[in-house]
Protein backbone atom coordinates (compact mmCIF):
# COMPACT_ATOMS: atom_id res chain seq x y z
CA UNK A 1 0.00 0.00 0.00
CA UNK A 2 1.04 3.59 -0.50
CA UNK A 3 0.55 6.39 2.01
CA UNK A 4 -2.79 7.33 0.50
CA UNK A 5 -4.15 3.81 0.99
CA UNK A 6 -2.84 3.75 4.56
CA UNK A 7 -4.42 7.13 5.25
CA UNK A 8 -7.78 5.89 3.97
CA UNK A 9 -7.58 2.74 6.11
CA UNK A 10 -6.80 4.70 9.27
CA UNK A 11 -9.59 7.16 8.54
CA UNK A 12 -12.07 4.30 8.06
CA UNK A 13 -11.06 2.74 11.38
CA UNK A 14 -11.50 6.04 13.23
CA UNK A 15 -14.92 6.61 11.66
CA UNK A 16 -16.16 3.82 13.92
CA UNK A 17 -16.54 6.46 16.65
CA UNK A 18 -15.68 9.82 15.06
CA UNK A 19 -17.54 11.97 12.52
CA UNK A 20 -16.03 11.74 9.04
CA UNK A 21 -14.37 15.15 9.13
CA UNK A 22 -12.81 14.54 12.54
CA UNK A 23 -11.64 11.06 11.54
CA UNK A 24 -9.95 12.54 8.48
CA UNK A 25 -8.16 15.16 10.56
CA UNK A 26 -7.00 12.67 13.17
CA UNK A 27 -5.79 10.18 10.56
CA UNK A 28 -3.68 12.93 9.02
CA UNK A 29 -2.25 13.96 12.40
CA UNK A 30 -1.40 10.37 13.33
CA UNK A 31 0.41 9.79 10.05
CA UNK A 32 2.34 13.03 10.43
CA UNK A 33 3.23 12.05 13.98
CA UNK A 34 4.66 8.61 13.17
CA UNK A 35 6.48 9.87 10.06
CA UNK A 36 7.79 13.01 11.81
CA UNK A 37 6.61 15.25 8.97
CA UNK A 38 4.19 18.14 8.54
CA UNK A 39 0.82 18.08 6.76
CA UNK A 40 2.15 19.71 3.59
CA UNK A 41 4.90 17.09 3.27
CA UNK A 42 2.40 14.29 3.87
CA UNK A 43 0.15 15.56 1.08
CA UNK A 44 3.08 15.69 -1.32
CA UNK A 45 4.01 12.07 -0.52
CA UNK A 46 0.62 10.35 -0.56
CA UNK A 47 1.41 8.37 -3.69
CA UNK A 48 4.67 7.03 -2.29
CA UNK A 49 4.81 3.33 -1.32
CA UNK A 50 4.71 2.50 2.40
CA UNK A 51 8.18 1.07 3.01
CA UNK A 52 9.12 2.26 6.49
CA UNK A 53 8.59 -0.79 8.71
CA UNK A 54 9.38 1.07 11.94
CA UNK A 55 6.94 3.85 11.08
CA UNK A 56 4.29 1.24 10.27
CA UNK A 57 4.77 -0.29 13.72
CA UNK A 58 4.48 3.15 15.32
CA UNK A 59 1.30 3.80 13.36
CA UNK A 60 -0.23 0.45 14.39
CA UNK A 61 0.48 1.28 18.03
CA UNK A 62 -0.92 4.81 17.72
CA UNK A 63 -4.10 3.67 15.96
CA UNK A 64 -4.66 0.93 18.52
CA UNK A 65 -4.31 3.50 21.29
CA UNK A 66 -6.81 5.81 19.60
CA UNK A 67 -9.26 2.94 19.08
CA UNK A 68 -9.02 2.31 22.83
CA UNK A 69 -10.26 5.92 23.09
CA UNK A 70 -7.01 7.36 24.40
CA UNK A 71 -7.11 11.10 23.59
CA UNK A 72 -5.24 12.13 20.48
CA UNK A 73 -3.35 14.73 22.51
CA UNK A 74 -1.86 12.03 24.76
CA UNK A 75 -0.84 9.91 21.77
CA UNK A 76 0.83 12.88 20.10
CA UNK A 77 2.26 13.99 23.45
CA UNK A 78 1.41 17.61 22.79
CA UNK A 79 -1.46 19.97 21.99
CA UNK A 80 -1.87 23.49 20.68
CA UNK A 81 -3.06 26.25 23.01
CA UNK A 82 -2.93 29.99 22.45
CA UNK A 83 -0.61 29.59 19.49
CA UNK A 84 1.91 27.38 21.29
CA UNK A 85 2.51 23.66 21.66
CA UNK A 86 2.20 22.17 25.16
CA UNK A 87 3.28 18.78 26.41
CA UNK A 88 0.32 16.64 27.53
CA UNK A 89 0.28 13.39 29.50
CA UNK A 90 -2.28 11.14 31.17
CA UNK A 91 -1.61 13.16 34.35
CA UNK A 92 -2.98 16.40 32.89
CA UNK A 93 -6.05 17.64 31.11
CA UNK A 94 -5.76 18.47 27.44
CA UNK A 95 -5.85 22.28 27.06
CA UNK A 96 -9.19 23.30 25.50
CA UNK A 97 -9.80 26.19 23.09
CA UNK A 98 -12.53 27.51 25.41
CA UNK A 99 -9.89 28.28 28.03
CA UNK A 100 -8.15 30.73 25.69
CA UNK A 101 -10.88 33.21 26.64
CA UNK A 102 -9.43 33.21 30.16
CA UNK A 103 -5.98 34.14 28.84
CA UNK A 104 -7.44 36.94 26.70
CA UNK A 105 -9.29 38.40 29.67
CA UNK A 106 -6.25 38.11 31.94
CA UNK A 107 -4.12 40.03 29.44
CA UNK A 108 -6.67 42.83 29.20
CA UNK A 109 -5.42 44.55 32.37
CA UNK A 110 -1.93 45.33 33.69
CA UNK A 111 -0.14 43.43 36.44
CA UNK A 112 3.26 42.19 37.48
CA UNK A 113 2.49 39.19 39.72
CA UNK A 114 0.07 36.33 38.99
CA UNK A 115 -1.06 33.11 40.63
CA UNK A 116 -2.46 30.08 38.80
CA UNK A 117 -4.34 27.60 40.97
CA UNK A 118 -4.50 24.01 39.71
CA UNK A 119 -2.14 24.67 36.82
CA UNK A 120 -2.10 21.22 35.18
CA UNK A 121 -0.01 21.50 32.00
CA UNK A 122 0.70 25.13 32.89
CA UNK A 123 -0.93 26.20 29.63
CA UNK A 124 -2.66 29.23 31.14
CA UNK A 125 0.18 30.67 33.18
CA UNK A 126 2.90 29.84 30.63
CA UNK A 127 0.84 31.58 27.95
CA UNK A 128 0.46 34.65 30.18
CA UNK A 129 4.17 34.76 30.97
CA UNK A 130 5.08 34.33 27.30
CA UNK A 131 2.76 37.16 26.29
CA UNK A 132 3.72 39.55 29.11
CA UNK A 133 7.47 39.70 29.66
CA UNK A 134 7.24 41.81 32.83
CA UNK A 135 5.08 39.26 34.62
CA UNK A 136 6.25 36.88 37.36
CA UNK A 137 4.05 34.07 38.64
CA UNK A 138 3.38 31.23 41.05
CA UNK A 139 1.50 28.13 39.90
CA UNK A 140 0.14 25.42 42.16
CA UNK A 141 -1.16 21.91 41.70
CA UNK A 142 -1.85 19.05 44.05
CA UNK A 143 -0.29 16.60 41.57
CA UNK A 144 3.50 16.23 41.43
CA UNK A 145 3.17 14.61 38.00
CA UNK A 146 1.23 17.59 36.67
CA UNK A 147 3.82 20.00 38.09
CA UNK A 148 6.54 18.11 36.21
CA UNK A 149 4.63 18.66 32.96
CA UNK A 150 4.11 22.34 33.78
CA UNK A 151 7.84 22.71 34.44
CA UNK A 152 8.61 21.08 31.09
CA UNK A 153 6.28 23.47 29.31
CA UNK A 154 7.70 26.49 31.12
CA UNK A 155 11.20 25.53 30.02
CA UNK A 156 10.07 24.88 26.45
CA UNK A 157 8.63 28.38 26.17
CA UNK A 158 11.44 30.19 27.96
CA UNK A 159 9.54 31.36 31.03
CA UNK A 160 10.83 28.99 33.73
CA UNK A 161 12.92 31.72 35.32
CA UNK A 162 9.76 33.74 36.04
CA UNK A 163 7.59 30.90 37.31
CA UNK A 164 7.62 29.27 40.76
CA UNK A 165 5.84 25.91 40.90
CA UNK A 166 4.37 24.78 44.21
CA UNK A 167 2.67 21.56 45.24
CA UNK A 168 -0.37 22.86 47.07
CA UNK A 169 -4.06 22.30 47.67
CA UNK A 170 -5.36 25.63 46.39
CA UNK A 171 -3.78 28.36 48.58
CA UNK A 172 -1.98 26.03 50.98
CA UNK A 173 1.58 27.32 51.33
CA UNK A 174 1.02 30.29 49.00
CA UNK A 175 2.33 33.56 50.44
CA UNK A 176 2.08 37.16 49.33
CA UNK A 177 -0.45 39.04 47.25
CA UNK A 178 -1.08 39.11 43.52
CA UNK A 179 -2.45 41.42 40.85
CA UNK A 180 -4.09 38.44 39.18
CA UNK A 181 -5.33 35.02 40.27
CA UNK A 182 -6.51 32.60 37.59
CA UNK A 183 -7.87 29.10 37.75
CA UNK A 184 -9.50 26.46 35.59
CA UNK A 185 -10.59 24.25 38.49
CA UNK A 186 -12.52 20.98 38.46
CA UNK A 187 -16.15 21.97 38.02
CA UNK A 188 -18.02 19.13 36.29
CA UNK A 189 -20.93 17.87 38.37
CA UNK A 190 -21.14 14.19 39.21
CA UNK A 191 -24.21 13.56 36.97
CA UNK A 192 -22.60 15.31 33.99
CA UNK A 193 -19.28 13.51 34.49
CA UNK A 194 -21.04 10.18 34.07
CA UNK A 195 -22.16 11.24 30.56
CA UNK A 196 -18.76 12.34 29.25
CA UNK A 197 -16.84 10.58 26.47
CA UNK A 198 -14.44 7.72 27.29
CA UNK A 199 -11.54 9.91 26.19
CA UNK A 200 -12.27 11.97 29.29
CA UNK A 201 -13.58 9.54 31.89
CA UNK A 202 -11.11 6.73 31.13
CA UNK A 203 -7.97 8.70 30.34
CA UNK A 204 -7.91 12.15 31.95
CA UNK A 205 -7.35 12.67 35.70
CA UNK A 206 -10.73 12.61 37.41
CA UNK A 207 -9.63 14.96 40.19
CA UNK A 208 -8.86 17.66 37.62
CA UNK A 209 -12.35 17.42 36.15
CA UNK A 210 -14.87 16.94 38.93
CA UNK A 211 -15.04 17.54 42.67
CA UNK A 212 -18.28 15.54 42.70
CA UNK A 213 -21.62 16.82 43.91
CA UNK A 214 -22.70 20.17 42.52
CA UNK A 215 -19.29 20.92 41.03
CA UNK A 216 -18.80 24.09 43.08
CA UNK A 217 -16.44 22.95 45.83
CA UNK A 218 -13.33 24.30 44.09
CA UNK A 219 -14.94 27.73 43.69
CA UNK A 220 -15.84 27.77 47.36
CA UNK A 221 -12.21 27.09 48.30
CA UNK A 222 -10.87 29.66 45.83
CA UNK A 223 -13.27 32.36 46.98
CA UNK A 224 -12.45 31.67 50.62
CA UNK A 225 -8.76 32.30 50.06
CA UNK A 226 -8.69 34.80 47.21
CA UNK A 227 -9.42 37.93 49.19
CA UNK A 228 -6.35 37.49 51.36
CA UNK A 229 -4.09 36.95 48.32
CA UNK A 230 -5.27 39.76 46.06
CA UNK A 231 -3.72 43.20 46.07
CA UNK A 232 -6.22 46.07 46.22
CA UNK A 233 -7.81 46.15 42.79
CA UNK A 234 -6.42 42.71 41.94
CA UNK A 235 -8.54 40.42 39.81
CA UNK A 236 -9.77 36.84 40.19
CA UNK A 237 -10.68 35.00 36.97
CA UNK A 238 -12.03 31.44 36.89
CA UNK A 239 -13.32 29.19 34.16
CA UNK A 240 -16.81 27.76 34.75
CA UNK A 241 -19.22 25.24 33.32
CA UNK A 242 -21.77 26.61 30.86
CA UNK A 243 -24.58 26.66 33.47
CA UNK A 244 -22.64 27.79 36.55
CA UNK A 245 -22.30 31.53 36.00
CA UNK A 246 -25.01 32.60 38.46
CA UNK A 247 -23.83 30.28 41.24
CA UNK A 248 -20.14 31.21 40.90
CA UNK A 249 -20.89 34.92 40.60
CA UNK A 250 -22.87 34.66 43.84
CA UNK A 251 -19.88 33.03 45.54
CA UNK A 252 -17.65 35.89 44.32
CA UNK A 253 -19.98 38.53 45.76
CA UNK A 254 -20.38 36.67 49.04
CA UNK A 255 -16.57 36.65 49.36
CA UNK A 256 -16.51 40.45 49.10
CA UNK A 257 -15.28 40.73 45.51
CA UNK A 258 -16.57 43.62 43.46
CA UNK A 259 -17.17 44.33 39.76
CA UNK A 260 -18.27 40.72 39.30
CA UNK A 261 -18.88 39.97 35.62
CA UNK A 262 -19.49 36.94 33.39
CA UNK A 263 -17.70 36.56 30.05
CA UNK A 264 -18.35 34.20 27.11
CA UNK A 265 -16.00 31.93 25.19
CA UNK A 266 -15.74 31.94 21.38
CA UNK A 267 -18.96 29.91 21.08
CA UNK A 268 -20.89 32.51 23.09
CA UNK A 269 -21.38 30.32 26.15
CA UNK A 270 -20.72 31.69 29.64
CA UNK A 271 -17.15 30.63 30.37
CA UNK A 272 -15.38 33.06 32.74
CA UNK A 273 -16.41 34.74 35.99
CA UNK A 274 -14.30 37.74 36.95
CA UNK A 275 -14.16 39.83 40.10
CA UNK A 276 -11.90 42.35 41.79
CA UNK A 277 -10.69 43.08 45.30
CA UNK A 278 -11.84 46.52 46.48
Amino acid sequence: MNLRDTYRCVRAELEAFLPAGEAEREARLLLCHVLHIGSATLLSRLNEPWTDIEARARLDTAVAARLSRQPLSQILGQWEFYGRSFAVTKNTLTPRPDTEALVDLALAAPGTRALDLGTGTGAIIVSLLAERLGLRAVATDISDAALEVAAQNARAHGVADRLDLLRADWFSGVTGQFDLIVSNPPYVTQPVYATLAPEITQWEPRAALTPGGDGLDAYRAICAGAFGHLRPGGRLLVEIGFDQSAAVAALFRAAGLTAVTVHPDLTGRDRIVAGSAP
